[in-house]
């Protein structure tokens, strides 16, 4: 029996049987393309991935600084004079008292004589108006002078006491002068550097040596003003030889320049080193290390983060299904190494760290290996 055809002008027509050859080779071919499309399934992708957890999202930053005396003074005369003989140089170590130099005393002498002749001429001319004034107060009670010679004589008496008195002082000063002409350290230290050498004309107040007082060691760095505002208040500095990590020790902040380097425009920071190994010596170069604050969040690797709509995203792990999808967040601070999450991830997420650029929403996954 023939079978019935609709055509598009409304009328019949006889629809013609197929071979049976051509119905079985047609089947065959089906059958082959389904086979192909079940092989062409591609397997789950393998990724490296981390799981999520809540932690601190503070950064460690280090810099590089030296090492100096807490206390360094610079040792000078008080008085000018040609310098004869300085006994130190640098790198010697001082002790309290010792003498540093010393100017040519000659005129520092002379001064002094001078000084205790005046005392000696000022001390007769008060024997002489105390005298006069003795008799010129016993000649007034028995009325044989006047009370104008009496005040003379009383007024002679204290000019010549005022007159012992600047004597005496200027016996001091000349004495002290001379007393000056040795440079004495006025603590334990180490001499770090020298101002004049003997033979030359040293000023009053012209350094001739610097000494590193032994009462202390600073790490100093120049910190830029970033960094000095999110800092902690008062951070514990871990601090080591930049040659030899091993060596290091701790400190606190101790000083902060209040106005910037007008070129490098960072901050001269002092750090108080706490029981300064040895090896520290001044001027050795060290790292400073201080962690910065932070508030709880999470951080991935800097290697999972991608981009989706022009915003930051990652690609989550569903742990049922184990396909992964894209989800955006927002960085609260880069870094090299991790990415700090301020909003879009939550501790237990897993997000794909290796392998970010070749996923795509929905694709089934195989998880190589899972870290915290």
């Amino acid at each position: 029996m023939n079978e019935i055809s609709r055509l598009p002008s409304g009328s019949f027509r006889p629809a013609t049987r197929l071979p049976a050859g051509i119905v079985l080779a047609l089947a065959l071919l089906g059958a082959g393309c389904s086979d192909n499309q079940e092989a062409a399934k591609p397997d789950p992708r393998p990724v490296r991935t981390v799981t999520v957890e809540q932690g601190h999202n503070g950064d460690t930053v280090s810099l590089t600084g030296d090492v100096q005396a807490e206390d360094e003074v610079s040792l000078a005369f008080r008085v000018s004079g040609r310098m004869i003989e300085r006994l130190v140089n640098v790198g010697d170590t001082v002790k309290a008292g010792q003498v540093i130099g010393r100017l040519d005393p000659q005129n520092a002498q002379n001064s002094l004589r001078s000084a205790q002749a005046a005392i000696s001429a000022a001390e007769g001319r008060l024997v002489q108006a105390q005298n006069h004034f003795d008799r010129q107060q016993r000649l007034l009670s028995s009325g044989f002078t006047t009370r104008a010679n009496f005040d003379d004589a009383q007024q002679g008496l204290r000019s010549a006491t005022a007159a012992l008195d600047d004597a005496a002082a200027q016996l001091k000063i000349a004495q002290d002068n001379l007393g000056y002409t040795e440079l004495l350290a006025d603590a334990p230290g180490v001499v770090t550097g020298r101002g004049a050498e003997p033979g030359e004309v040293a000023q009053a107040g012209q350094m001739i040596v610097q000494l590193a007082r032994k009462d202390g060691r600073d790490a100093v760095f120049d910190v830029p003003a970033s960094l000095l505002r999110a800092a902690p208040a008062d951070p514990v500095v871990t601090v080591s030889l930049t040659d030899d990590p091993s060596v290091k020790t701790t400190g606190r902040v101790r000083e902060v320049s209040p106005q910037a380097d007008p070129v490098t425009r960072t901050f001269r920071v002092r750090v108080g080193l706490d029981n300064p190994p040895a090896a520290m010596r001044l001027g050795a170069s060290v790292a400073g290390r201080v962690e910065l604050e932070g508030s709880a969040g999470i951080s991935v690797p800097a290697s999972a983060l991608t981009a989706v709509n022009d915003r930051p995203a990652v690609w989550v792990v569903d742990p049922k299904a184990n396909t992964v999808a894209l989800r955006n967040v927002e960085i609260a601070r880069f870094n090299p190494a991790t990415v700090s999450i301020a909003s879009g991830l939550a501790p237990g997420d897993v997000v794909v760290t290796a392998g970010v650029q070749a996923l795509h929403p929905g694709q089934a996954v195989r998880l190589l290996g899972a870290g915290s």
